[in-house]
């Protein structure tokens, strides 16, 4: 791109600090290093023409963790690690309230209820059988019991008898969550720029140049917040997971309240606008799903509208209205990355699909680096 010297003067010149992604962690990032440093001249790099990745994709869960996926973290990790996973993501709840409040966000806790079908009934007598021992680990970050049976109210097929319910778990609406974020960034003065894809940066003793696709410029510090796409740009252990998704057309007197989850989290789906969202699928081909590339598999399709058909919608006709697809950023472990790279570099990346739960406190974490 040619730039004029109006163009680069105005955008590009005396950038203090450079965030590259726009979504709830790089703009959470941008608002804190504007509430440290109110003269900073701060700049925000978004490679897609809205937020892209997960920020804007993904069913717009508030939650902790369903009862099975806290017993796989920990066969993975210590318990004062699980504990410290869930903690985070409580607390990065609060924060993003408190930042837009509740109203903006239509914040709705009716609780997330994890449905276990008839084929998997030892996963379902596990949890049943060290529930009071979840709950005793987590007590000191709910203050109270978190999970409890509860009875198949909405009437789903080819399902145990009960749920297993977090009533501490609730849902926002991602689009206005991500509205609200961004109309706080540019009324404070922060420069965002879509369809800007950073290829590079190369460090010098003061400075770091980013090169994009269309120019290249200085600035004083680097913030890289691109969860799934970060291996693209740092060497740290991020893959990328593809999680796909569908949504209904508008169905009539939808009785389905509340958020859930099936066969330890890869499913989940929810009501919005009397209609069914629908996600997950991604461990029918773990291989396939690592990838960058959004887009649908006739495979996870496939296996989406069955288990829509015959549990959660088996005597509703319903038509599918959309579907889409979001990256997000995995690893061995759950905890993220948000760490100083270099001596003007810093990240905040793998959120571990927990990317609303924790992605306002990583933000400002990654901010407070500085």
């Amino acid at each position: 791109m040619n730039l004029s010297y109006w163009e680069y003067q105005t955008w590009l010149s005396n950038i203090d600090f450079t965030v590259v992604g726009s979504g709830i962690v790089g703009l959470n990032c941008a608002l804190y290093l504007k509430k440290m440093y109110p003269a900073a001249k701060i700049l925000v790099l978004e490679k897609g023409p809205l937020p892209q990745g997960a920020s804007t994709k993904n069913a717009g869960f508030a939650c902790f963790g369903s009862i099975s996926e806290i017993l796989a973290d920990l066969k993975l990790h210590a318990a004062d690690e699980v504990k410290e996973l869930v903690q985070k993501r409580w607390n990065g709840i609060q924060l993003l309230r408190e930042n837009l409040g509740d109203i903006n966000i239509d914040f709705q806790q009716h609780g997330g209820h994890e449905l276990f079908l008839e084929t998997h009934n030892i996963l379902y007598q596990r949890c049943l059988d060290t529930l009071d021992e979840v709950n005793r680990l987590l007590l000191p970050v709910f203050g109270a019991k978190a999970f409890e049976p509860h009875e198949n109210s909405f009437n789903f097929k080819n399902i145990q008898e009960k749920y297993i319910t977090n009533r501490f778990e609730a849902q926002i609406d991602t689009g206005k969550m991500m509205s609200g974020l961004l109309r706080l960034a540019l009324k404070s003065g922060i420069t965002i720029l879509n369809s800007i894809s950073v290829e590079e940066f190369v460090e010098n003793q003061d400075t770091v140049v980013v090169k994009t696709k269309q120019f290249e410029f200085h600035t004083r510090k680097l913030y890289v917040a691109t969860n799934g796409f970060a291996s693209q740009l740092l060497k740290e252990k991020i893959k990328p997971a593809r999680a796909q998704v569908l949504i209904t057309k508008p169905i009539k007197n939808l009785h389905i309240k509340g958020t859930f989850h099936l066969d330890e989290g890869y499913y989940y789906f929810r009501n919005i606008d009397d209609r069914i969202l629908f996600g997950g699928g991604r461990n029918l081909d773990f291989k396939g799903e690592e990838t960058t590339k959004f887009g649908a598999t006739e495979l996870i399709q496939n296996q989406l509208e069955t288990i829509l058909s015959e549990s959660i919608l088996p005597n509703t006709p319903h038509e599918i209205e959309r579907r889409w697809s979001g990256i997000m950023g995995m690893g061995h472990q759950k905890k993220p990355i948000v760490k100083q790279l270099s001596n003007n570099v810093y990240c905040g990346v793998r959120l571990g699909g927990m990317g609303i739960a924790i992605g306002s406190l990583v933000g400002k974490e990654l901010a407070e680096l500085m």
